[in-house]
């Protein structure tokens, strides 16, 4: 490990690597020295991905993997574990929104469909991970949030939902593998310029509640995703690290 790539040496796994936020993680990850999986459900997204770190001259490989999935999260963790040894590091990062509107016009299956995703899939990742973090005498499990999961917002229920309940699962978690040495914590990147965050555009502006935030690139979030990779095995955990408004 040195200044220039404190994760020298160490297994990342980023999921929703393919684009937006989690390729921007990956390929910081990879340039802190990161021996990054880039796990994601388009294989063609998590190749280019994987392939660019390379280019760069870092090391990735990517493994197709839909988290809502509990038997391709588990062939996920076999593959990486047969390929690379181990895991130190995991970035829960895979989430979608699939519709904007009130819940009573919502429907179930589009709403039940973004809770598989954002809050299930966490949890089969989370839970999947910790025996490979436990073998490497401990961890660190970086929880990508959302401020609508602290503070909901009108005609984005499901996500809302699934972002708060993925806050408390982070918290429970973090209390049941603090002995472990592994840490749970939360990043809140706020308003980012990717494909979820395009339905601003198409409605010609943006939410009030954006009016003074910092509208940033996806490479914006990975300062912060780095530091909370590289604090200590015994520091902070069940914390919520935000790069938003503080009432947001």
């Amino acid at each position: 490990m040195t200044a220039e790539q404190p994760l020298a040496g160490q297994v990342a796994l980023v999921t929703g690597a393919g684009r937006g936020i989690g390729r921007a993680l990956a390929m910081g990850f990879a340039q802190a020295g990161a021996h990054v999986v880039c796990a994601a459900r388009t294989a063609s997204q998590i190749a280019a991905t994987a392939e660019s770190i390379r280019a760069e001259g870092g090391q990735a490989i990517a493994i197709t993997c839909d988290v809502s999935r509990l038997d391709e999260v588990d062939r996920m963790y076999h593959t990486l574990q047969r390929a690379l040894g181990g895991l130190d590091l995991v970035v829960l990062n895979a989430g979608i929104e699939l519709e904007k509107g009130t819940i009573e016009a919502s429907q179930p299956q589009l709403w039940t469909a973004v809770l598989e995703t954002n809050l299930f899939g966490p949890y089969y990742c989370a839970r999947a991970a910790i025996p490979h973090l436990r073998r490497r005498g401990g961890g660190k499990i970086i929880v990508v949030g959302s401020g609508m999961g602290h503070k909901g917002v009108a005609g984005s229920s499901a996500y809302c939902c699934s972002k708060a309940g993925l806050w408390m699962l982070t918290r429970v978690l973090a209390q049941e593998v603090w002995a472990d040495g592994i840490t749970v914590n939360e990043l809140i990147p706020g308003p980012v310029d990717t494909h979820m965050t395009q339905w601003v555009a198409q409605q010609g502006g943006q939410p009030a509640n954006w009016e003074s935030e910092w509208f940033k690139e996806p490479e914006d979030v990975v300062p912060l995703a780095l530091f909370m990779a590289t604090q200590p095995a015994k520091g902070p955990t069940a914390q919520s690290f935000s790069l938003m408004r503080r009432d947001n």
